[in-house]
């Protein structure tokens, strides 16, 4: 594949460099740090694990989830800032990189002792109390006992290797995100074989389960650490040796790879390659025991090149990811979440087939409240049916088993014309990724990895079937990946249509993707590069107009995001001539609400609950001829700018509603509502007066009531 050339380039240049330099330098005290922002998400996340009116297991979960996303946020933002460290530049808000990494270490610190704490001296003993027992060692029964011994004798003892430390063992790599036993040790006799004094054992959790199910009385659990349970074996791993401490150690390392990649070279090997290099990343993190002995701990920044600031004792428990295995494996149903079954769609469940259901009008998914099924159902069923001439599709996010990916198998061995772009840089899916496009390239389909330069983030799918009128084409946009597992936790929307217009546009947007073809003008979809950020611009500044004229201007915009200096610029000026703005925003928003003379129109809620809020809407009041939008796109310079992404509008006035609902219902939530303060900081929703409304629940309420009215009239609903 050969990159875009440098014409078309620069007449679709997103936005001068120039310009945002001078954007930039203006704005830089209106500008929250990114990253200091992204850590008041998580501590948001945190905040739900302490809170006491979140079910037991689900206050396990969003400990586990807050490591895990720590963990990314090391990997990546720590691991560049840290790359970037001897650069003089500045970030977007004015601060030098160096001082940034200061202020996150006080803030993750502060972060970890929180999360500790929480665990150890609050959930730890709930479970306890509610029969779901962590042991140590020398807290388990006989019967244990020897269900432990036969564990290590016949699964650790083959599995688990010691690696001697010394002048003929270099000191060993250390998997990232793995736990490893740092062992000292004294030699019992003299001996002519070689000897150590210390050694490190990995802790085999990539293969073994790392909290290990014991027998227990029935209705309790109990569950004993595969670090503790090697640290009792550990004799048995090191013969003619006292063992005099062992101490874990957890480090995490560098996960970004750059693809320097000559223009022949095939983007699949190089990402591979790209992969096999992110083993050996630089470290970044040192997560370690407390009482590890200091000469140690010396001895490891030195090996690993690290600093003061890189070090997190973990008082007695590290690596809270792995509590997903606890979550899973305690089936105690009143200590979690009350279970929500995604609901059917009518619409799809009475008519004769999926292509008359979308014939009957445009239909919106909303997930995970309503099934992912009518999705797989689509490709299912296009990859069977004979009328069907051509699949285009985008895969960004591929589930190992994903039952889209294995439509498409069958639509391209069944001979139709199958054209996926796979987009093998979606990071930490690469490998999935990668595995599914050689099966599609084997039987048939054709499989492109993407445009040079840029991740194809945007999700569309495309069927063109014969019909007895002509072609006709079926579309389905979403905000969401096309992938089984993550649609039972991301809140994200899709979009059925076979209106020629978007039709239209999916085939120009698969042209491109695939060919290279220059787009002509879209009916409905906006494009990044070639322009979503001055799309965006000019709807801010119509509200901006309209309320100059002394007319009501609203937005109402709901991203993962909001850091891209130009729009934040454009949100100021429309607070500032009257509009009414008000923003949902989960995680990072480098945005200042509040603030005297600058946005006092505006307001920014952040809600974390079960789901993880993932749909990108937008509304634009336009003097009552109102524009909705989704994307697959954030409010970011990565979106606008390196990423082919789209939005597209929903254009049905019952579908429109729909969406105002549920946007407006979501600025109601006082209960899993985070509003921000000008300086950066949440506090929980200020309406305390109002009852209590928490809009994940009383969204899928709503749902069942109408999906219970309209299979009681014999309609169906969108």
């Amino acid at each position: 594949m050969v990159a875009i050339d440098a014409s078309w380039r620069a007449s679709h240049a997103a936005w001068p460099a120039t310009h945002f330099a001078e954007i930039l330098r203006k704005m830089q005290s209106l500008l929250i740090n990114r990253d200091l922002s992204w850590l008041e998400f998580n501590r948001r996340v945190l905040e739900e694990a302490r809170d006491p009116s979140v079910p037991l297991l689900e206050r396990v979960k969003f400990l586990a989830i807050f490591s895990s996303n720590l963990d990314e946020f090391f990997m990546v933002r720590v691991a560049g800032l840290k790359r970037r460290a001897n650069n003089s530049g500045t970030t977007s808000d004015g601060v030098t990189g160096a001082s940034v990494l200061t202020a996150i270490s006080e803030k993750v610190h502060e972060l970890a002792e929180e999360q500790h704490l929480c665990f150890l001296d609050t959930i730890l003993p709930q479970l306890t109390a509610e029969g779901i027992h962590l042991l140590h060692p020398e807290e388990i029964s006989r019967e244990q006992e020897q269900f432990l011994e036969d564990y290590f004798r016949k699964t650790l003892y083959p599995i688990v290797t010691p690696l001697a430390i010394d002048p003929g063992h270099p000191f060993p790599y250390l998997a990232n995100r793995s736990i490893c036993l740092v062992v000292s040790l004294h030699a019992k006799d003299t001996s002519p074989l070689p000897h150590t004094e210390l050694s490190i054992v990995h802790i085999p959790a990539q293969v073994v389960r790392r909290f290990i199910q014991l027998p227990s009385k029935e209705g309790q659990y109990a569950f004993v650490l595969l670090e503790d349970v090697l640290r009792q074996y550990l004799p048995r791993l090191y013969h003619g040796f006292d063992l005099l401490s062992t101490h874990a150690i957890r480090v995490t390392r560098d996960a970004e790879f750059g693809l320097v990649r000559r223009r022949n070279e095939d983007l699949l090997m190089t990402v591979e390659q790209g992969i096999r290099d992110r083993r050996m990343g630089d470290t970044v993190r040192l997560q370690y025991d407390p009482d590890l002995p200091k000469e140690l701990l010396t001895q490891l920044m030195e090996e690993l090149e690290l600093s003061g600031q890189d070090l997190y004792p973990a008082k007695g428990f590290t690596a809270f990811t792995d509590l997903f295995q606890l979550y899973t494996a305690a089936n105690v149903p009143r200590l979690k979440d009350r279970i929500q079954l995604p609901l059917s769609l009518p619409s799809f469940d009475r008519g004769p087939d999926i292509w008359n259901a979308i014939r009957n009008g445009d239909v919106m998914v909303v997930h995970p409240y309503e099934s992912f099924d009518p999705i797989t159902h689509f490709l299912e069923e296009a990859a069977k049916d004979p009328k069907v001439l051509a699949i285009k599709m985008t895969l960004y996010r591929v589930s190992p088993n994903s039952p889209i990916a294995q439509a498409l198998l069958h639509a391209a061995e069944a001979g139709k014309e199958v054209s996926v772009l796979v987009e093998l840089q979606a990071r930490f899916d690469e490998e999935a990724n990668i595995t599914w496009a050689r099966a599609l390239e084997e039987v048939g389909a054709h499989v492109v990895y993407g445009l040079v330069g840029y991740k194809t983030h945007c999700k569309a799918c495309l069927v063109v079937r014969q019909e007895a009128d002509g072609i006709r084409r079926y579309c389905h946009l979403s905000t969401g990946n096309y992938n089984v597992r993550t649609s039972s936790v991301y809140s994200d929307i899709g979009l059925f249509t076979c209106r020629e217009s978007f039709g239209e546009d999916l085939t120009e947007l698969f042209n491109l993707l695939t060919g290279y073809a220059r787009p002509q003008t879209f009916h409905h979809l906006v494009l990044a590069p070639s322009g979503l950020r001055e799309h965006f611009i000019s709807l801010i500044r119509r509200e901006a107009d309209q309320a100059r004229a002394r007319q009501p201007g609203r937005i109402i915009a709901k991203v993962n995001s909001l850091i891209d200096p130009a729009v934040i610029k454009e949100l100021y000026d429309a607070s500032q001539a009257g509009v009414q703005i008000d923003l949902i925003v989960r995680g990072m928003c480098s945005l200042r609400p509040g603030l005297k003379g600058v946005s006092e129109g505006v307001r920014v809620v952040s809600i974390v609950d079960r789901y993880l809020e993932h749909a990108r809407i937008f509304y634009f009041q336009n003097g009552g001829n109102h524009t909705f939008l989704l994307a697959s796109a954030d409010w970011m310079p990565r979106n606008f700018d390196r990423r082919i992404e789209i939005a597209f509008p929903v254009i049905e006035p019952r579908l429109q509603a729909k969406l105002k609902d549920f946007l407006e219902l979501q600025l109601a939530d006082t209960v899993k509502g985070w509003w921000m303060q000008p300086d950066g900081d949440y506090v929980r929703s200020p309406n305390k007066d109002l009852p209590g409304l928490r809009f994940q629940e009383r969204f899928y309420e709503i749902l069942q009531g109408e999906h219970r009215s309209s299979a009681a009239k014999g309609i169906g609903i969108d």
